[in-house]
């Protein structure tokens, strides 16, 4: 569901907080090019590895790094816990991850072909070796291991074909697997790390299966039957896109598992967490993939965690509870003024339908003619009622001073939801005077 198809170029931002030097937001800068090419850090500084980078830029105050060095309480910033305690007002350790994982989005986006009168047009730029390396993010010490597409399974009239080849783009390449080579960053980290990120939608294909909204039950969904209510059901688009295949290109769910399962035979004795991240389309994916690997592998399937960026809603209140009896952790980042993480259609909180079917006062203002019997088999047959899922940062484009206006597109952008996150502050926390001391004591300015 990305508003804007083609990408203007990416400029590098700068954010200059009262009485500070001028501060490169780390939402769009490139990595690559921070110390090199700009007049941040003194030149007498070693240029520090991404990490270190990420943890500079969200303003924390620290000379050792040391907090980013997540050792053993790593399940911790993965949400075992489900974050209890790091999100009012946002741990500076798990701002750094979040930043870190949408920097593995960003690459999927800037990968990616979105010129349609190109011959490589919907295919992903560079060969995977390189990937990171010419998206802007080196030194993650991260190596792809697999290139993901998804094919949607709408079937055009040929006409529109031949008029507009592109048009009906069948597969397309939506993301990636990445896995953590390095030892230093292993060492950092706690465990090996795998990530999975999908960008959002680009082609028109992509964008017509966002459309068809209604839920649909999953192809083996457990155990439950009765009203549709209570079984899981989750967007039809997204499902399409998720499950669909070509004579010519696996569907994206099997390729997805046969690379996890690969995975889980070459590092499935050590300490190993499995990361999908994606925004707005992604985020839906990176929720129906969470879900799948948690169902197709069960026990042998390592901790999951989903970091979504802008997602729209994906599935219903059964879809909910099965994720969260797998045991699949869900962070949400929420623009506030982002209509698309309010979308599709309609959340009924938990006991509404309940009190509208058992209370008397209720029934009879609301439907005086209709028995209580017909309402609860409306409620419980509904295709339209869904519901949200895991915990959820809730941030808002009017909270930046540098962000002039509310424009539908800028607050939907992955990178607005960086920026954010990188000057988060909750309402229990004063604006970052005191959190934005930049640099790192070691570090001098110019």
């Amino acid at each position: 569901m990305k508003l804007i198809n083609l990408r203007p170029p990416i400029q590098p931002c700068t954010v200059t907080p009262k009485s500070q030097v001028p501060i490169r937001c780390c939402t769009i800068t490139q990595p690559a090019k921070l110390i090199n090419n700009n007049s941040y850090l003194s030149m007498e500084t070693k240029a520090p590895k991404h990490w270190e980078r990420l943890f500079l830029e969200s303003g924390t105050d620290n000379s050792a790094f040391s907090p980013v060095r997540l050792n053993k309480r790593w399940m911790e910033y993965q949400g075992v816990k489900n974050w209890e305690g790091l999100l009012d007002p946002l741990d500076d350790c798990l701002r750094c991850e979040i930043i870190r994982y949408g920097h593995f989005v960003e690459a999927a986006y800037r990968s990616f072909d979105f010129d349609p009168s190109s011959a490589t047009y919907a295919t992903c730029l560079h060969p995977r070796s390189t990937l990171l390396d010419r998206s802007g993010y080196p030194d993650t010490g991260y190596r792809l291991t697999k290139n993901l597409r998804a094919t949607s399974g709408i079937q055009l009239p040929r006409w529109s074909e031949k008029a507009l080849s592109w048009v009906g783009t069948q597969s397309s390449w939506i993301g990636y697997v990445a896995v953590c080579q390095d030892k230093e960053e292993i060492a950092r980290l706690g465990r090996r790390d795998v990530v999975i990120a999908f960008r959002g939608t680009a082609t028109c294909l992509e964008w017509l299966e966002n459309l068809r909204a209604t839920l649909t039950g999953l192809p083996n969904g457990g155990s439950d039957t009765g009203p549709q209510c209570c079984r899981p059901m989750v967007e039809s688009g997204f499902l399409s896109l998720y499950t669909s295949a070509s004579p010519t290109c696996p569907s994206l769910q099997d390729s997805v598992r046969e690379e996890i399962s690969r995975l889980l035979q070459s590092y499935g004795d050590e300490p190993l967490s499995l990361t999908i991240t994606g925004h707005s389309l992604g985020a839906a994916l990176a929720t129906l993939a969470a879900y799948d690997i948690k169902t197709t592998f069960k026990r042998r399937a390592p901790l999951v965690t989903v970091m979504s960026f802008g997602g729209p809603r994906v599935g219903n209140r059964s879809f909910r509870r099965h994720l969260e009896k797998q045991g699949t952790k869900i962070l949400r980042i929420v623009n506030s003024d982002d209509l698309i993480t309010k979308v599709p259609g309609f959340v009924v909180d938990e006991d509404d339908d309940e009190k509208m079917i058992n209370n008397p006062k209720v029934h009879m203002v609301n439907f005086p003619n209709l028995p209580s019997s017909w309402i609860q088999k409306r409620v419980e047959d509904t295709q339209w009622v869904y519901a949200d899922v895991g915990r959820e940062l809730r941030l808002s484009s009017r909270d930046s001073p540098h962000l002039s206006g509310i424009n539908i597109a800028t607050c939907h952008d992955l990178k607005t939801y960086l920026h954010l996150v990188n000057g988060f502050v909750s309402s229990t926390c004063p604006f970052k005077a005191t959190v934005r001391k930049m640099m790192n004591k070691k570090t001098t300015l110019v």
